[in-house]
């Protein structure tokens, strides 16, 4: 079984003012992902769908006061919602492919303490897997036990650690807007090397986009989650979602280019 991670910033126009689809490059990844037949849980991120609600309303930040509280009751009813529709998006786009994709609501049975994973009862995924399904999840607006912000981001990147603890995955793909992990943010500085393997021990420079509206953590982020699934025997590979064919590739066990997390 693989867990495959797309990017929101894959699905989505990231830094666009208002929730919007890439149209583009969704037809052609349902198209590739049609191409794997076995057990598949596929994650996707929120993109512009969530990271423009979440960073508004401040989910996950300390609450003030009444007013403040009141301000992100509306933050996670809209963060949800907006997040729950490019879910419906995605999984239509799946249908359109062939794929018997279903889409599964974190928020309804994930919530979080301090931000990570306290509760999540997985049995419902795996019953959907077992009778052929492709569970689609995504990030989203949860609650959380910490009576001091009540309310928490989780991101696709904790949530295929989770998952594929628990489901226990033979891989886990992590697609990006990126080829893999670099020597430096690769974006604004043309003589990043890419890190062909990256371990605990490897020596890594982090630098994040300011200018990117990713609430989740960025690829620091994602690094971090794929190291804790390393320790438990579970290697993953980040690839470039925007390059035609990776996924494709990917989930049919072929060599491509990328980092492997191990």
């Amino acid at each position: 079984m693989i867990i495959l991670k797309i990017g929101g910033s894959a699905l989505t126009i990231k830094d666009a003012d208002k929730p919007t689809i890439d149209e583009v490059n969704l037809d052609r990844i349902a198209q590739e992902v049609s191409a794997y037949n076995e057990d598949m849980v596929i994650v996707h991120g929120a993109g512009s769908y969530g990271h423009i609600y979440a960073k508004k309303f401040g989910i996950g930040d300390v609450i003030g006061n009444v007013n403040d509280h009141l301000y992100k009751l509306e933050g996670l009813c809209r963060t949800q919602a907006s997040v729950q529709l490019l879910n419906y998006i995605v999984v239509e786009k799946l249908h359109e492919k062939g794929v018997p994709a279903i889409g599964i609501k974190p928020s309804s049975f994930i919530v979080t303490d301090n931000k990570r994973i306290a509760v999540c009862d997985t049995k419902i995924i795996k019953q959907y897997i077992d009778n052929g399904f492709v569970p689609v999840l995504y990030g989203d607006a949860v609650l959380d036990y910490n009576d001091y912000i009540k309310f928490a981001i989780i991101s696709g990147d904790q949530l295929i650690t989770y998952l594929a603890k628990e489901l226990k995955a033979d891989r886990v793909i992590l697609s990006s807007d990126v080829d893999g992990i670099y020597t430096d943010n690769p974006k604004i500085n043309p003589e990043a090397k890419l890190i062909d393997i990256v371990t605990k021990d490897t020596k890594l420079t982090l630098t994040e986009n300011e200018d990117q509206a990713d609430v989740t953590g960025g690829m620091g982020g994602k690094i971090k989650e794929l190291l804790q699934l390393a320790e438990e025997g579970i290697e993953s590979q980040i690839i470039n979602a925007e390059t035609p064919g990776n996924i494709k590739l990917a989930v049919s066990g072929q060599e491509v280019k990328g980092t492997i997390i191990k």
